[in-house]
Parts: C-alpha cells; structure tokens; sequence
C-alpha cells in the first residue's frame, strides 16, 4: 500500500510458496504484471514475462522469486511503459531486502547508461568510490545494494517516490528528477528541488527556474499545482548552423552504432523555436520545437558574465541542455531506424567506433555562436 492505504503491488504466491503473479502499479495508474516461466526461452535460458493489462511486453531471465540472487536482464526494455521498468526493478529490491539480501549484480548483456539510471532509483552501488560508477557498471565492475523507494499517487494525479526526500516526481506524463543520485549527476530541465520547506517540481535551465509545476510538503503531499505560464504564439525555424551543432552534440553523447542514424533523423526534421505547454520541447512526426524561455535562460545568465569567455561558457551549457531535451527523440528514432534496417546495415553500425571528429566540434562552436545570437536578439 502507499502511504494513503492504496495498492502499489500485489503479489499471489501458491500453496507450496512459489510466486503464482505479481503486479505493480505504474506512474500513469496502470499495472504491469510478472507472469513466472510464462516468458519464451533466450540467451539466458528460461524466462519470466512482463505484461501490460493482457498484453505481453517482453521476456526477461526467470528468478526464484523467493530468493532473489540477481538483477536479470530484459529483453525488449523499449517496450515498456514510462516507469514501468523502475515499478519492477522496485519490487526486485523489496523482496530483496525483505528476504536479507546484501547486494545484487546485474550480469546480463545489457549494461546501458538507461539501465544505471533506473537501478539508482531502488538500489545504492557499491565499488571503488573513485571510479565512474556508469564505466563501471557497464564493465560489470558494480554491485547493487536494494534501497526500495516509496511510492504514493497524490491528488491531482501526481505521482511521488520518496526515499529519505522527495527524489522523483510524475505529472501529466512528464518526470521530474532530483539532479543529484549518490554523487552521480543527473544531467535534466525538469527539476526536484527544495525551496524552504516544500518540494517543488520545476522546468530549470542554466540554474534558471522558469516555472514551477507542482509545490509539495516534503512528505509528498501536494500543496498547489501552478498554472502553466503561455508561450509566445511565434514560430520560428532554429538556424541551420544550431541544427548541425544540436545533432553533432547529440551525436557526442550517444553511442557511435548510432551516429549515422542519428544525423539521419535529424535530416528528416524540421527544428523549430515555438509554444511547448508546461514543457521545453515537444515532438511531431516532421518536427522538433523548443521552447524560446530557453533563450530567456541563456540571456539571463549571459548579462550576468562578465567576460565574453564566460558569455560562451553560459551558451555552451545552454546547447548542451538543448541537445538533452531532443536527444531522446532523436536516438529514438535512430534506433527505430537501425531496427527496420537490413541485417548487412545492422552489423555496419555495429562495428562504428569512432567518436566525434573535427567537423562535430567545428559545427558545435558554430552553433554556440548562433544560439548565442538568437539570445541577444530576444525582444
């Protein structure tokens, strides 16, 4: 139960202890439900199933659910619902604890940056305390200590986690994330902080809070929800030059099996300035908008530097939180792309190793200088 006496889970064991079904409670109020050995057989071996209502998603490595001993890998990840894979992982880590289980390890084939971020949600990683724990997480080089979050769904629909603070907030289908995880930085415009004594969920950029849209106590009740500010109506085509800087930024940070799908995809775009209600981008099947209080952010801090070194530093970090609001899309649609692609184009991205080169950083300085203008260039 949630701390309003709710169901957050439910879990059916049989006569001689085994588990017959459990089901957990997503952000959007929906269930996603562990079916034991109903999953087809993989690489592992046999499988467990996760469903959504009656729908099958993916298979994952069958536990002993009265004994947890790992954390198993999944499958198809991509076709979960928002928040369904950290509801399971959830449940791995409470059963876990419930059970006496010290640490964990995750030793499957799928060691991804998305993973790490889910795991930090209902575990504490363990290893060298100088390394970079993402390197060594997908080196195999963590284990995973179970610290269960706590769930609550608050009036207003707003959904809460909350270990010893408030660490993650669901509303109108957005997320909001604490920027700080056990030392590891959460790179994110949609903000958990703390002002006095509330929580508030907040769109924040360069240090800027542009809006606030959710102001909690800091148990998680929910004590106002603000109406959201408007955009301009204007639309407004990004320059061709922040383009090519926003996909070779993007490009830096994703992994090089998908660069070329991901200039690609970004080709087949439109990139527009434009209205984005109560978030700082917004995606169509032709286009990508962000939000102009973006360039309000950067102007914000730019006024404030007091050397043309700093102006640049300011819009540098401003591009880099641009490529974060897209690069989601855009690897997404990369991926689906690789996905549809012939096996031959397949193992080509596959063997791509090369980083970012020259024309990438040319087309990044480029871009700080136009997103830099565009900033000054604000009525």
């Amino acid at each position: 139960m949630d701390r309003h006496g709710a169901p957050v889970s439910e879990l059916t064991w049989t006569a001689d202890g085994r588990l017959e079904r459990a089901a957990v409670r997503i952000p959007d109020g929906s269930w996603i439900s562990v079916h034991p050995g109903a999953g087809a057989a993989g690489p592992w071996g046999a499988s467990d199933e996760l469903r959504h209502g009656a729908q099958p998603l993916t298979p994952f490595a069958a536990l002993d659910w009265t004994r947890i001993d790992r954390i198993p890998p999944l499958a198809e990840p991509a076709r979960l619902p928002p928040g369904a894979g950290t509801a399971v992982l959830n449940l791995l880590a409470r059963l876990a604890a419930e059970q006496g289980v010290g640490t964990l390890r995750y030793e499957g084939p799928y060691p991804t940056e998305q993973l790490f971020l889910a795991l930090l949600e209902s575990f504490r990683w363990t290893g060298d305390a100088g390394a970079d724990p993402l390197a060594a997480f997908m080196a195999g080089g963590l284990a995973w200590t179970p610290a269960p979050h706590a769930r609550a769904f608050e009036a207003g629909g707003v959904y809460v986690q909350r270990r010893a603070r408030v660490e993650k907030i669901g509303l109108g289908g957005r997320v909001f994330y604490r920027p700080d995880w056990q030392g590891v930085g959460r790179r994110t415009a949609r903000v958990v902080r703390d002002d006095g004594d509330t929580v508030r969920a907040s769109l924040q950029v360069l240090g800027v809070v542009l809006e606030d849209q959710a102001v909690l106590d800091r148990e998680g009740a929910v004590l106002a929800l603000p109406p959201p500010p408007a955009d301009p109506p204007a639309h407004q085509p990004l320059p061709g030059a922040l383009v090519r800087g926003l996909t070779a930024s993007v490009v830096a940070a994703s992994a090089p099996a998908l660069a070329g799908a991901i200039r690609r995809a970004a080709a087949e775009l439109t990139f527009e300035w434009g209205p984005v209600p109560a978030d700082l981008v917004a995606s169509t099947p032709a286009a990508v908008r962000l939000s102009p209080r973006l360039l309000r952010a950067l102007r914000a801090v730019a006024e404030r530097a007091g050397t043309r070194g700093e102006r640049l530093g300011a819009t540098l970090a401003a591009l880099g939180a641009a490529a974060d609001l897209v690069g989601d899309e855009l690897r997404r649609r990369a991926q689906a792309a690789l996905a549809r692609a012939e096996a031959e184009a397949q193992a080509a991205a596959l063997r791509e190793t090369r980083g970012p080169g020259a024309a990438d950083g040319a087309a990044i300085a480029a871009a700080v200088e136009a997103l830099l203008a565009a900033a000054d260039q604000l009525a």
